[in-house]
């Protein structure tokens, strides 16, 4: 084919012609003859330029040159085009082997393994579902706070035991309890699944992660949130408030309750919300626990059971969604409330691939199983209807089962509290501290 091009580039005379082209450029002659006309076609022939002048017969050259050198450009054109989709497709399907053999031999080791040691707070209730997915995988789980599942671990490891292979937990416990003492390995090349691979499968495009280095702990789960502030609708008339600042007006004193959020639990990303909203701020906080007389407790059940029955009309970091089902009169703050904004909070939707892990293919089998697409719509299923509904960053899976409460929507700005810069507590408790302390609460 190129030798063919490369003739037509020396411009080549009729006879070349003759032997590129299957077929003389010449015409049958007509003639009145007694022989049938296909004898004829087959022995008297004309030239196609017989008659034409010089000029004419150099012109009818040139355009046959360019017709064919046009037919054969067409057909190195469409080799190339069909090299280039065929190199493509082979390098689509090479990748797609690829990570699904990737996957068999992960899993194939996973069962050899036969077990996998999860610690895991808040989201325990998805284990028996990944149980039933792997049967030949056992899941030993250990469940808690995330404070005392942080603690443990770190106990076991002094102790030199490497019992844990993935932690599940708030942030609070991730990053600020177990990232400083370098529990964690990279995650990741621990994901496996093109479609957890794929980008385009996320809020913003994106893979989130907590820790500076965007490399150990994974968040999943970005809910909406208000300021988690909670009201009994017998006392309050949520109509009142058009700012977070309205929550501290003078006829509220004495009628707060908050969950003490220097021990680990929910409270957290919201507290680090009034920390970072720029019309909100550490003063905020400082008059919330120095001036308004607020009750602390740190039973989840207490505080929910305060505000129903009127103990208290508001309660910062409360959680009310099961009391509110049970017809209990009370309810949280959502959107178009408070004119500052939301936030984005992960809750327990942080994970992390332990080092020196004794199940190491297990722990990858569990977590591509909870990131993908099933394991992310089973989770929003089991949590919709408790406490803690989540929203999956995820956003290639149906979101009808979120609350619109802790469901982000299209168009809306949220301040997300789990960007690294904004993890760490101590300023907000130092905040905290001396006002509590000024408060004579302490």
């Amino acid at each position: 084919m190129i030798n063919v091009f490369l003739a037509l580039l020396k411009r080549p005379g009729p006879k070349t012609f003759r032997r590129l082209l299957p077929v003389p450029a010449s015409f049958p002659r007509k003639r009145e003859s007694s022989f049938s006309s296909e004898a004829i076609l087959q022995s008297t022939w004309m030239p196609a330029c017989a008659g034409m002048t010089n000029s004419a017969r150099s012109s009818r050259i040139l355009l046959a040159d360019l017709f064919v050198g046009a037919m054969i450009l067409a057909v190195l054109f469409g080799d190339l085009l069909l090299c280039f989709v065929t190199v493509r497709s082979v390098d689509a399907g090479d990748a797609k082997l690829a990570w699904q053999a990737e996957w068999e031999k992960v899993l194939a080791a996973a069962k050899k393994e036969g077990q996998v040691a999860v610690y895991i707070s808040g989201y325990e209730e998805v284990l028996p579902e990944f149980q039933k997915e792997y049967p030949e995988i056992k899941v030993l789980p250990t469940t808690g706070r995330g404070s005392q599942i942080g603690q443990r671990l770190l106990a076991e490891r002094r102790a030199e035991k490497y019992l844990a292979d993935v932690v599940n937990a708030g942030g609070v416990t991730t990053f600020q309890q177990l990232h400083p003492a370098k529990v964690f390995d990279p995650i990741k090349p621990a994901l496996i699944f093109a479609e957890i691979n794929d980008t385009s499968k996320w809020y913003q495009g994106k893979h989130h992660y907590s820790d500076p280095e965007n490399q150990y702990i994974f968040n999943y789960v970005a809910t909406a949130t208000y300021g988690s502030i909670s009201y009994n609708t017998k006392l309050v008339n949520v109509k009142d408030f058009k700012s977070y600042w309205d929550l501290l007006a003078p006829k509220w004193k004495g009628k707060i309750i908050s969950r003490d959020i220097r021990v680990s639990g929910p409270g957290s990303g919201n507290a680090r919300l009034f920390y970072h909203l720029p019309d909100v701020g550490p003063t905020f906080i400082r008059k919330l626990y120095g001036e308004m007389d607020v009750t602390l407790f740190r039973d989840y059940r207490q505080g929910s059971d305060w505000l129903a029955v009127g103990k208290a009309a508001l309660c910062f970091f409360c959680e009310v969604d099961v009391s509110k089902q049970q017809g209990l009169p009370v309810d949280t703050m959502g959107p178009g409330v408070f004119k500052e904004g939301a936030g984005l909070v992960t809750q327990y939707g942080t994970l992390g691939l332990v080092n020196r892990a004794p199940h190491s293919n297990a722990a990858k089998v569990f977590i591509n199983w909870l990131l993908s697409r099933k394991g992310q719509m089973t989770l929003q299923k089991i949590m919709s209807p408790t406490e803690n509904p989540v929203d999956s960053l995820r956003i290639d899976i149906p979101k009808d089962e979120v609350p619109v409460l802790q469901r982000r929507f299209d168009g809306v700005k949220y301040l997300d509290t789990s960007r690294p810069e904004w993890q760490e507590m101590k300023p907000i408790l130092d905040v905290m501290n001396e006002a509590l302390k000024a408060a004579g609460k302490n």
